[in-house]
């Protein structure tokens, strides 16, 4: 089993802290770091925008995996880029014209991610599944941190994974959502390359030491 990628999400961090919270996964064995963007519109809830990543972004050493969970995020690639992001995670269910948003964000050179919301089956990306470099799968209803882990979500990555490997994708599966001691290994084996972890991570007493439990318990 391969050892996943992980991605602190730093709406779970300290906000009067943010430098030191970033700093200290600067300083952990943590792949990317997850910014989840909500306009209260898509999603019952209001984030951050671009002014507080400009700050995570000065601040940030790991590759930045931007989450729009926004309505018309079209609007925004040249921005998302702006920052330095490598990935660029948009809904599939905010999207129109999906396969133009994933062209647009592939010309400026970032990774194109297509995340679902828990209802939306992985059959609908069938026809883009190729384009993309990332999907994400939402493991809890967006909008919130702290939210219990969706247990379907388990047999909904192995589905994932058998469309990519049939539609001969070279995308990742990303799971974002609950991810912790008891989740993290579970959703390996059934494929997760990326797990996004928000409370598991910045609630621990230890975040740094964390992050290497869940790497270690997710390669035996």
């Amino acid at each position: 089993m391969k050892t996943p990628m992980i991605a602190p999400s730093v709406l779970s961090a300290d906000f009067g802290n943010l430098d030191r919270d970033i700093e200290r996964m600067n300083q952990s064995e943590c792949d990317w770091l997850h910014l989840d963007v909500m306009d209260g519109v898509f999603v019952p809830n209001i984030s951050f925008g671009f002014p507080v990543m400009q700050a995570m972004a000065r601040t940030a050493r790991k590759p930045l995996d931007v989450h729009l969970m926004i309505v018309e995020p079209e609007k925004f690639v040249k921005q998302v880029k702006a920052l330095g992001a490598l990935v660029m995670n948009v809904h599939y269910e905010a999207c129109t014209h999906l396969h133009r948003v994933v062209q647009q964000i592939k010309d400026e050179g970032m990774m194109a991610g297509v995340t679902l919301n828990p209802h939306t089956p992985v059959c609908l990306l069938e026809e883009i599944a190729a384009d993309l470099d990332l999907v994400m799968l939402m493991s809890v209803n967006p909008g919130f941190g702290g939210q219990k882990f969706i247990e379907h979500t388990l047999d909904k990555t192995r589905r994932l994974r058998d469309l990519l490997d049939r539609t001969r994708s070279h995308a990742l599966i990303e799971i974002d959502g609950g991810v912790n001691r008891t989740t993290a290994p579970l959703l390996a084996e059934a494929g997760a390359d990326v797990l996004v972890a928000g409370s598991a991570v910045f609630g621990a007493d230890d975040p740094q030491a964390e992050i290497s439990i869940l790497k270690t318990l997710c390669t035996r």
